[in-house]
């Protein structure tokens, strides 16, 4: 399902401020709630609906990261990206994005449809937890990335994780297929949609 404006706004959770409400969004609200009420996530260590850009032969796309924790020191240290249909199934996606994340590569992901989660490591690809209390508190958090070195990724490595990312994202081609959702001069990555009759193949990463 592609994120489309619902009409009407709600006040985000982070910032106090009035937000478009979509599709998504009151996920994203709840996710953000879970990390700072039952987690000890700061506010202000979270940014919401960041764009990941990446290239693809030449030309520049984006797909929304729905919250990107960041360490005291301003680097991001854990993606959270909300699925919609079998979390699980979203492990080697949310691995590419760690990878490719600006300031990253990011160490750790979660991915949860906010009832279920799993905790992947991005750097090695494994699934370390599944369950929501898989989710660590943010001083946990902190320890786990204690002493980790940022490595950019080689030109020919970061190359093959961009097609793989875009091949399991799928890409909005076209125009909008609503009049409610807006496109930044960039192309966008469509939310959870891959192209029909397309069959996904595992790649190693």
């Amino acid at each position: 399902m592609h994120e489309i404006s619902m009409g009407g706004t709600l006040r985000d959770y982070l910032s106090g401020e009035e937000i478009d409400e979509t599709t998504y969004e009151e996920f994203r609200q709840a996710l953000a709630k879970i990390l700072v009420e039952e987690h000890g996530y700061p506010k202000d260590s979270l940014k919401a609906k960041v764009d990941l850009c990446f290239n693809i032969d030449g030309e520049e796309m984006c797909r929304t990261i729905d919250l990107v924790v960041y360490d005291p020191e301003g680097l991001p240290i854990l993606m959270v990206m909300f699925c919609a249909g079998d979390v699980g199934s979203y492990e080697r996606e949310a691995v590419c994005a760690g990878k490719l994340f600006q300031g990253g590569p990011v160490p750790y992901v979660v991915i949860t449809d906010s009832m279920d989660a799993f905790l992947l490591d991005a750097i090695s690809g494994d699934t370390l937890a599944h369950g929501m209390r898989s989710v660590p508190d943010y001083k946990k958090l902190l320890a786990m990335v204690e002493g980790y070195k940022r490595e950019p990724l080689p030109a020919e490595r970061r190359t093959k994780i961009e097609r793989i990312f875009y091949t399991y994202t799928g890409f909005l081609q076209g125009t909008c297929c609503s009049e409610t959702c807006s496109l930044p001069p960039v192309r966008k990555i469509e939310l959870n949609k891959i192209p029909k009759g397309k069959t996904l193949k595992k790649h190693n990463i």
